[in-house]
């Protein structure tokens, strides 16, 4: 008798092991969710915070190109494929375009233009080659001081060349291949994140905008539409079919100051100062949000912060900023 007891005992003990131990929950331990290692997190473009596809990196190179935005540079090369793009004033009331590149590297980009000094605080954060046709020699030397590196049509380098079709005048010819560029070179850290970005599409709260003034200048004033939801610019000089369709559309109020030069035609030569901090307004899916900008040196990359303090993220895409001069500009919305 006491063997049989014995054997039911062990056997009883055997049946709870195969179906697992029972917890205070009530639960056994094969109900439960196995404990693993949390996903990766999908890696993202730095000048849009959009996922990469397999097969790419965002170590691969990036460039901003120096772009001209008068009527003399129509049409316009490429513009269409850049992650972002910046806008800053130039001598003349006129603008100038720093168009960034890195998940598409066209190999027609332009018309190229030279560098002027607002640039160090435009490109430095992101560590990118400023591709240009040149600069003044007070720009050069502004941008050797700040470790800000460019290649320039000026020094001979293929992958810059100038057009031979007659389509623009001679100051207006200078196109870049990007891809060639980028195969003359190794880069193998990713740039960072050049804007705050959040989610896809997010954007709390903000006020009605599907019509969007950018006062530059007197001279200048960028139109922007609300179409679907991208916001397409109205007066610019892109053909169809190579338009850049942004995501999200942002104004910094920005202070100047004269450069020690004239060019030229006699015109003082602006610089916008892409440092300390500013009003701005970003524009995202018909909605506009007012916030301070903040970027404590030439070199950190730029946070936004809400009235009420909070840290904005703007909305994963594709963005177009405007450095909007604080003395003679200014930002309407409808």
């Amino acid at each position: 008798m006491r063997l049989s007891v014995a054997a039911t005992l062990a056997a009883s003990v055997v049946l709870a092991g195969c179906g697992g131990l029972t917890g205070t929950d009530g639960t056994s331990s094969s109900e439960r969710p196995s404990s693993s290692a949390p996903a990766a997190k999908p890696e993202t473009w730095p000048l849009t915070g959009l996922p990469v596809p397999d097969g790419r990196s965002p170590k691969s190179p990036a460039y901003i190109v120096k772009i001209d935005n008068t009527a003399a540079s129509a049409p316009q090369y490429g513009i269409g494929k850049a992650d972002m793009v910046v806008e800053e004033l130039v001598e003349g009331g006129i603008t100038r375009l720093a168009a960034f590149f890195q998940s598409q590297l066209p190999s027609k980009v332009g018309p190229v233009r030279s560098m002027r000094l607002t640039d160090i605080g435009v490109a430095k954060p992101l560590g990118a080659e400023i591709v240009a046709s040149g600069a003044a020699p007070v720009t050069l030397d502004g941008l050797a001081k700040a470790g800000q590196k460019f290649v320039s049509f000026d020094s001979g380098n293929p992958a810059l060349q100038r057009l031979l079709d007659g389509s623009h005048d001679s100051l207006h010819s200078v196109v870049a291949n990007l891809k060639k560029l980028a195969a003359e070179q190794k880069h193998p850290a990713r740039p960072v994140d050049y804007l705050p970005f959040g989610a896809k599409g997010a954007m709390s709260g903000g006020k009605p905008a599907t019509s969007i003034d950018a006062r530059m200048s007197a001279g200048r004033t960028a139109h922007w539409q609300l179409m679907g939801h991208k916001y397409i610019l109205q007066n610019g000089y892109m053909p169809d079919g190579d338009v850049f369709k942004a995501d999200t559309v942002i104004t910094c109020m920005v202070t100047t100051s004269l450069a020690p030069y004239l060019d030229p035609a006699g015109n003082p030569v602006p610089i916008s100062h892409f440092e300390g901090k500013g009003q701005a307004v970003i524009f995202h899916d018909g909605k506009a949000v007012r916030v301070t900008w903040k970027k404590p040196t030439v070199g950190d990359t730029v946070t936004f912060v809400t009235a009420s303090g909070k840290q904005f993220k703007v909305p994963a895409g594709h963005t177009w900023l405007h450095l909007v001069p604080t003395s003679g500009g200014g930002v309407s919305f409808r």
